[in-house]
């Protein structure tokens, strides 16, 4: 299954899985467009490959979305897109935890817990971080930032699916700037994954 992966993608992601080539970023990147320009992402919470803590996961009450910050995008941006999916879901898609666009085109940060501009539908139907909460006994998943700078602004309405905010976006990209970070399960709890709401 990894000859679906991109050989840039396997690079780019550490310890790379078949999960890994269903990502938005799969489709609607390339190797020229990620960290063009100096185009980066980042957390005060975690590092790139690093375990997300508890406190932004299912693990714990009141969890809300990390931190993030990111620095200039490529000339030419209009604006920039959030896209937040669990590579390691065992769904034909990946699990999709946050869909967010209305950004704007210069350095930026989204603070802990703060509602973004538009946010679209997670694989749970809802418009909303979707706390990570993997199957217990699995081995972490990664759960992958991707952050894309597009030559357009979007006219999506709040609440769009990802095929819709993916459509929106193809051919449309100049620049990608990723963050991954790792969660196992606690014992108890866990999604069912069954009753996820993605419409693709």
């Amino acid at each position: 299954m990894l000859e679906h992966v991109p050989a840039w993608l396997g690079k780019l992601l550490r310890g790379v899985r078949a999960g890994h080539g269903k990502l938005v970023l799969a489709r609607l990147g390339d190797e020229g467009l990620v960290g063009k320009g100096g185009f980066t992402l980042k957390s005060a919470a975690f590092a790139d490959g690093e375990p997300l803590d508890p406190s932004f996961t299912a693990d714990e009450e009141d969890a809300v979305a990390p931190p993030l910050e990111w620095s200039a995008p490529p000339a030419g941006t209009q604006e920039l897109v959030l896209v937040v999916e669990d590579a390691d879901s065992p769904t034909p898609e990946p699990f999709c935890h946050w869909l967010v666009w209305g950004l704007a085109p210069q350095k930026g940060q989204l603070l802990e817990g703060e509602v973004p501009p538009r946010v679209g539908k997670n694989s749970f139907g809802n418009s909303e971080w979707l706390l990570p909460d993997p199957p217990t006994g699995h081995e972490a998943h990664d759960y992958v930032f991707q952050l894309y700078a597009l030559d357009l602004p979007l006219t999506l309405m709040p609440g769009a699916s990802r095929s819709d905010l993916e459509a929106a976006m193809a051919g449309h990209v100049i620049g990608i700037a990723t963050l991954t970070g790792t969660y196992a399960r606690e014992e108890g709890g866990d999604y069912d994954w069954d009753d996820s709401d993605d419409t693709e």
